[in-house]
């Protein structure tokens, strides 16, 4: 588990030493406990898109890879094997991104700010969790052209994008900590792109 400096104990991020927070009840249980939160938590039905929603209440709130509220103690939980979890931490809200390719790309992580901003919640911290690194990253001309500032290669030499480096460039003006791992090579990690793995981290924060 990373509890990132600066986001005074309100962002985690699980590694898979602490189970698989998506579908096991058990380790969702004692992370929470762990953490000193609820063990009831609100969710998204991630689907790599750019929908988020604003939620008060725990449980599942539909499709969307962005939730966000201003309720008081409510953990908001993203599940990821490769994609990002991008945490924000407002004066009085939280809110937290699934950030694959496509949804970096369809501005996920900048809707989510421009909502709690213009709700009145203006975001001053941002925490990138851990994901892909453009060590491993092989991408084909669809996401290279997505992304044309971001561009780099893997430790094999074929095209890749770095997509935490893009994500980070998109938080300008924000307080930003990144893990800067990759969860496909460096070992500890769920990666769905190393063995289609069905278990997934989590990215956990709260007000």
């Amino acid at each position: 588990m990373i509890t990132p400096p600066g986001a005074a104990g309100r962002v985690v991020f699980s590694d898979a030493g602490d189970g698989d927070l998506r579908s096991d009840a058990r380790a969702r249980d004692e992370m929470s406990q762990r953490v000193g939160i609820a063990n009831e938590w609100a969710t998204v039905n991630q689907v790599h898109g750019s929908a988020l929603v604003r939620v008060s209440a725990p449980g599942a709130a539909g499709q969307a890879d962005a939730l966000w509220t201003s309720e008081p103690g409510l953990p908001l939980v993203i599940f990821t094997a490769d994609c990002l979890a991008v945490a924000f931490q407002a004066p009085g809200a939280a809110g937290i991104a699934h950030a694959g390719w496509r949804g970096a790309a369809g501005g996920v992580v900048s809707g989510l700010r421009d909502a709690m901003s213009e709700a009145g919640f203006e975001p001053e911290r941002a925490f990138v969790g851990p994901g892909i690194g453009p060590c491993c990253f092989e991408v084909g001309p669809d996401v290279v052209e997505r992304f044309p500032q971001s561009l780099a290669r893997t430790s094999w030499g074929s095209t890749s994008v770095d997509l935490p480096g893009s994500i980070r460039y998109s938080l300008d003006g924000l307080e930003v900590w990144s893990a800067d791992v990759c969860t496909k090579h460096e070992p500890g990690w769920f990666s769905h792109r190393s063995d289609a793995t069905p278990s997934r981290q989590a990215g956990i924060t709260w007000t």
